[in-house]
């Protein structure tokens, strides 16, 4: 890991061209404001869940149903064939058809379906226009098949027939980012990792500072100051994604994931994070709201360790998804995030199958604002 230590000024210059999203007046939203719909892809690619892959439909199947309830859902699906055995299962989940309407399908060809961090990142102008952010999405750096997924951001602003906004640095490359990476509180504030965004190990834009990725962040998102985490939690193979230690719940609260036992190799990890996140303050200088939020007991599938989180929930207006894994936990969980989401209904998914993907449900889906 890097060992530069990062900047927490704000943000002043930007390396992305004149016309930036930040610089026309549009910023990236929070994620407990309004929104129009929920994208995901529905899971066929079996090496995400090798071994495990059967399951993973019923799970999607779930979560799409309590999606649904709370927004439209814009499900993108390999091709005809897999619409067809999606919505036969979606049936036999009792999902269709009482929710046909609020469930659109999209017959765009993926690699894999972490729409996360391949999806579009949406920013909304003060007006109300929302556009698409396109980054490049190069699968992690870690596997060679990825073209398919970075074009879904194209993809979407075309179906939407918005502005689309073209993340390139000032030499002319594509930035490499992963929704994953990034938390907002829509009022300025973006948390993330070194590990992710300044390790040397991670090769998702080599060259680059960590004073020109705060303005490029800036200049793309509307951010006004970046708050730097050190790394992420143990079994994460996207080199540090903050949405499994580090949430926004509103503008200067933050859902902290802390492991109390001194054994547990995530101990020293978030104890790091969390010691940065007491000491940092919001543009104005004030000072955050932490609350910490326990971990499941260790998930290991086949001498793997995973990356089980309760931080990797997702909200969905008024609505809360929140990995559950037959833990203890999972009730202090639950309720630490109704307490400070105290209007939202919090809905647990168990997503001990899904989690050998290393990923669950914030992974998995991007929100569209309104």
């Amino acid at each position: 890991m890097s060992k530069r230590v990062p900047s927490t000024k704000t943000v002043k210059k930007a390396a992305t061209p004149a016309a930036s999203p930040a610089k026309l007046g549009f910023r990236m939203p929070a994620e407990w404001e309004p929104q129009k719909a929920t994208w995901l892809a529905w899971p066929h690619n079996r090496t995400d869940w090798p071994g495990k892959f059967e399951p993973i439909p019923y799970v999607y199947a779930e979560i799409v149903r309590q999606l649904a309830r709370a927004s439209r859902v814009e499900l993108i699906v390999n091709d005809a064939a897999a619409e067809a055995k999606a919505r036969t299962l979606l049936t036999r989940a009792n999902v269709l058809p009482a929710l046909e309407e609020r469930i659109a399908f999209h017959q765009w060809p993926t690699n894999r379906g972490w729409l996360r961090d391949s999806g579009p990142i949406f920013v909304r102008h003060q007006s109300g226009e929302v556009a698409v952010t396109n980054w490049k999405f190069n699968a992690w750096a870690k596997y060679k098949n990825w073209q398919l997924d970075n074009l879904l951001p194209e993809k979407v602003a075309a179906l939407r027939q918005c502005r689309r906004f073209d993340a390139l640095l000032d030499d002319g490359r594509q930035m490499v980012l992963e929704g994953g990476s990034i938390d907002v509180n829509g009022r300025g504030l973006l948390l993330t990792t070194e590990e992710c965004l300044l390790s040397t190990e991670q090769q998702r834009n080599p060259g680059r500072t960590c004073a020109q990725i705060e303005a490029d962040l800036g200049a793309m998102l509307g951010v006004k100051k970046v708050l730097w985490l050190e790394s992420g939690i143990v079994g994460d193979d996207t080199h540090g994604h903050v949405d499994d230690i580090a949430r926004f719940v509103a503008p200067r609260t933050v859902l902290a994931a802390c492991e109390p036992d001194p054994a547990d190799a995530n101990h020293a990890i978030l104890k790091a994070n969390l010691r940065r996140l007491k000491k940092m303050t919001d543009a104005q200088g004030r000072a955050l709201d932490v609350v910490t939020l326990p971990m499941p007991a260790p998930v290991v599938f086949e001498g793997q360790r995973v990356p089980a989180s309760y931080a990797n929930f997702l909200i969905a207006n008024r609505a809360v998804l929140v990995p559950a894994f037959n833990d203890p936990n999972d009730l202090v969980a639950l309720n630490t995030i109704q307490k400070v989401l105290p209007k939202h209904t919090i809905i647990p998914i168990y997503c001990g199958d899904l989690i050998w993907g290393l990923g669950t449900i914030h992974c998995m889906t991007q929100q569209e604002p309104v």
